[in-house]
């Protein structure tokens, strides 16, 4: 018996094939995370975390100053 192929089907097959293939290797990849000092990586977030919260300080004390003449003022 003589065995028809269909050559652009198999072409399209073996395509999707190497294309799946080749994202789930390429998702799968983990980062090197060579020569990296994870010490210092840490300080400047410790540091970023403590300008940020410096910096939210001051903002929650104005408005209690504002208010306080205000309540003299109506006891008056």
């Amino acid at each position: 018996m003589a065995v028809t192929r269909l050559k652009r089907k198999g072409a399209k097959n073996k395509s999707r094939a190497k294309t799946r293939v080749a994202t789930i290797q390429r998702l799968s990849q983990k980062p090197v995370y060579k020569n990296v000092d994870v010490e210092a990586i840490k300080a400047e977030w410790a540091a970023e975390k403590g300008k940020t919260t410096a910096a939210k300080e001051p903002k929650a004390e104005a408005p209690a100053a504002a208010e306080a003449p205000a309540k003299e003022e109506k006891g008056e």
